[in-house]
């Protein structure tokens, strides 16, 4: 079996693919024989050594969170699947290994996938789905029918956010760079924005939420364009955003925390038809690395990139 790893902490240049022996199955764990992967920049901040004090420095450490695949094997204790299930979910953040051929995970992360959702289709949803519903449902308290400003709506998360929003019927105001604005023309938005430019003078308290996604709103933005009754909602774990979230009621710092519950309603949406996370690209394993450079580099298109394992 092979998967992406590395031995130290670094950048792109420290990924390989290698060939990996997984150990025995604990309890409440399964063995996933993974169809796709999709990637998110926590996997490549991780490797970069963004948590190295918790995670510690013990290698090979692999790659990757979000997959959907095919369970091959039950754990002790392990009642809610057998072998054959189709599921998607996650591997634990502190034990990444979904960017390879058979992965470990728990089964409390772990869903069935509906027969109606591809194995890429569902890959992409655990993490941006997830996170865009924490931050705007559970931390934003988006209502139906409320204006909400989603700020780097072409990433992932953006996307599942304007997804979650369409749902709700909420007004939906996107910014996005210049690259991505042709991309969002025939979305149905009430307003595209470019965040090479100022924010309109014209929007001063007009959201219910605002969503930083990318991070790159001030705290005297988002008071901008936050009604008096809104809320703020950030994601990026900055001591700035931190420290505002403990001092202001109206900004809200969301942790993208998994959740099986949340998930569900988000496949559930998915199967159905109202929820969608456009795929970009796709690279089988052995071209996944120079895809994740790519990305990491900041050579990006609107929506998620999967690796596909055959």
């Amino acid at each position: 079996m092979q998967r992406i790893q590395y031995h130290r902490y670094g950048g792109p240049e420290v990924m390989r693919l290698e060939a990996y022996r997984l150990p025995s199955l604990g309890k409440g764990e399964i063995l996933v024989r993974v169809k796709a992967a999709s990637i998110n920049p926590l996997d490549w901040k991780l490797r970069q050594g963004f948590m190295k004090l918790m995670m510690g420095r013990r290698f090979p450490r692999a790659m990757g969170m979000d997959f959907a695949g095919v369970v091959e094997g039950i754990g002790p204790g392990v009642t809610d699947f057998t072998d054959g299930d189709e599921v998607l979910g996650q591997v634990p953040m502190m034990k990444p290994g979904a960017f390879a051929e058979t992965a470990i995970t728990l089964s409390n992360l772990v869903i069935k996938k509906p027969a109606t959702l591809s194995f890429a289709a569902a890959a992409a949803l655990p993490t941006v789905g997830v996170t865009a519903w924490r931050a705007l449902i559970d931390g934003g308290r988006l209502k139906p029918g409320q204006s909400v400003f989603i700020n780097g709506a072409s990433g992932g998360v953006g996307q599942a956010a304007i997804a979650i929003a369409k749902v709700f019927g909420a007004v939906i105001t996107a910014r996005v760079g210049p690259l991505s604005f042709p991309n969002f023309a025939d979305m149905g938005l009430a307003r595209v924005l470019d965040y090479t430019q100022p924010l309109p003078n014209n929007l001063k308290g007009t959201f219910d939420a605002v969503f930083d996604c990318h991070g790159s709103l001030t705290s005297r933005q988002e008071d901008f364009l936050t009604k008096r009754s809104g809320i703020a909602v950030d994601i990026d774990p900055t001591t700035g955003n931190l420290i505002r979230s403990l001092i202001s009621s109206k900004h809200i710092f969301v942790r993208g925390v998994p959740s099986i519950l949340i998930l569900q309603k988000i496949v559930d949406l998915a199967a159905a038809g109202q929820f969608s996370i456009p795929i970009n690209r796709t690279a089988p394993l052995p071209e996944a690395i120079a895809l994740i450079s790519e990305l990491e580099a900041g050579n990006r298109l609107p929506g998620k990139s999967v690796i596909l394992m055959g």
